[in-house]
């Protein structure tokens, strides 16, 4: 391809790099370019956060939210999601 330098110029992703060096369709299905959704916070969730949050702010010395996410009720939440949700809210 003649005008693959261009391509190059424009990635987007590390997938879609990876992809460009090692063959088009070296992905397999599901890899890389595609992200796993994740599921939205529900509004009691939410309530729970905000409770385990005003619950553990105040205490010193402590990480807040590895605190938060032992006393979660939902499993799977990660420590970014949590702090995503956090400053949103």
């Amino acid at each position: 391809n003649k005008k693959a330098f261009v391509e190059l110029l424009f990635w987007k992703s590390p997938a879609i790099v990876c992809e460009m060096t090692k063959g088009y369709s070296s992905l397999q299905e599901g890899e890389g370019t595609t992200r796993s959704r994740v599921s939205p916070w529900t509004p009691q969730e939410e309530q729970e956060l905000r409770e385990l949050y005003w619950k553990y702010k105040e205490v010193e010395g402590g990480d807040i939210i590895a605190a938060i996410l032992a006393h979660l009720p939902t499993p799977g939440r990660t420590r970014r999601q949590v702090v995503k949700q956090l400053v949103r809210m």
